[in-house]
């Protein structure tokens, strides 16, 4: 199985495929079975139920992506307000001392709809990406976009009411964002129109904080309705293409969450916090095909699995600095 081609099949909505006996490198062959061995299961059990008793919810990541979050959406809003012009524009397009940044999608969405490539967007598009590229997966999500961090809060309010049984999380196929993709790049293309942005609450959300322009906060409030009581993550997870382009341009990256099969309890733990759980499935017991893995590109880099092993069986590597230290 190549790794990389299974990566960009879910992230374009294909389920986790099941790994035959072929794809397991020798290594990861022994491991799995030392670890089916009858003492292996009633330590792992030992294990499992001593670290669960004695979990603590901690947000110690949480710590240092909110105030990101925070801190990089007030740029936009003190440096307009105040007009120092230290950032210009909004998180669609904007100018950073004079530097052109540009979304990714949004610049998807520009050329197609105007047929032309503008070298300011160029410019801003190239920088972006390099950024986002460095630091890897769906970063943007978890670390700059506001949409995001309203959608986390609302998911934490989502997992207490359903365990009360006021909330449901109906399921829909992965796949209904690639489709969207689609259907975007050709609405702009065609109508010579950004489609997309007048429905993208990541925009709305930007414009909103900057400018104070609330109207298109409804709709930004409807699908926050969703996601608190009938679809957990229903933006984030089936329905925004800006994801999928930094997690297209962050499959390469340098900067990984990285897993190591042998100190892995598969206890599921991490699954349960992930933000786009499909992508730990190798974590599962018996899925891992190799004992080194990076996960996927559709990760957000949010770091919530590595804070919730128990074990250290996630961290965050840098490719090539990890050999370095």
């Amino acid at each position: 199985m190549n790794l990389y081609v299974e990566s960009l099949r879910q992230m374009f909505g294909a389920e986790p495929r099941k790994p035959g006996k072929e794809d397991f490198t020798e290594e990861a062959r022994k491991l799995h079975e030392f670890k089916n061995t009858p003492e292996q299961r009633a330590e792992r059990r030992r294990l499992i139920a001593e670290e669960l008793a004695h979990k603590k919810e901690s947000f110690s990541w949480r710590k240092w992506r909110w105030p990101t979050i925070i801190f990089v959406n007030l740029l936009f809003v003190i440096s307009y307000h105040f007009d120092v012009q230290l950032v210009e524009g909004a998180l669609t397009a904007s100018r950073v001392i004079g530097f052109h940044f540009a979304d990714l999608n949004s610049s998807l969405q520009v050329t197609l709809a105007f047929k032309e490539m503008l070298i300011n967007l160029v410019i801003g598009t190239a920088t972006v990406a390099v950024l986002w590229w460095l630091v890897g997966g769906r970063s943007f999500c978890a670390w700059t976009c506001p949409y995001h961090l309203l959608s986390e809060w609302v998911e934490m309010l989502h997992v207490r009411l359903a365990e009360k049984g006021w909330a449901k999380d109906y399921q829909l196929h992965r796949g209904v964002r690639t489709v969207l993709y689609v259907v975007f790049a050709l609405l702009a293309f065609v109508t010579g129109y950004t489609v997309f942005e007048w429905i993208s609450p990541v925009g709305i959300t930007s414009r909103a904080l900057i400018y104070g322009t609330l109207a298109g906060m409804i709709w930004v409030g409807v699908l926050l309705f969703i996601e608190l009581f009938f679809i957990r993550r229903f933006w984030c997870r089936y329905m925004c293409p800006i994801g999928m382009t930094y997690a297209f341009v962050g499959s390469v990256s340098p900067t990984t969450v990285h897993y190591d099969l042998s100190k892995c309890l598969h206890e599921g733990e991490c699954r349960k916090v992930c933000l786009v759980p499909h992508v730990l499935e190798i974590t599962k017991k018996g899925r891992a095909t190799r004992p080194h893995i990076d996960i996927g590109a559709d990760c957000t880099r949010c770091a919530m699995c590595i804070e919730a092993c128990p074990t250290g069986a996630l961290t965050f590597r840098v490719k090539g600095l990890d050999k370095l230290l």
